[in-house]
């Protein structure tokens, strides 16, 4: 895996993208604060068919851009 990224240096890097962090870094109240970048995409149908190809024990799926309209989010 490459480097540790922080959010700031994720969203900088992967705009407005679906980005999988593997090995998240959180804070007290689970705030992800960095990672390792696994895979990204901008398109979440095709985000979702490649996730599926990794297997990380533990990993956050983020999206870096601010929501269209109509868009939903399940958690």
């Amino acid at each position: 895996m490459g480097e540790t990224l922080t959010m700031a240096e994720i969203e900088a890097q992967f705009s407005a993208e679906w980005v999988l962090v593997a090995d998240p870094r959180t804070d007290d109240a689970l705030e992800l604060l960095g990672g390792h970048v696994l895979y990204h995409s901008r398109d979440r149908d095709e985000f979702d068919r490649k996730v599926l190809e990794f297997h990380p024990r533990r990993f956050a799926v983020v999206f870096t851009g601010r929501p269209q309209a109509g868009m939903e989010f399940v958690l």
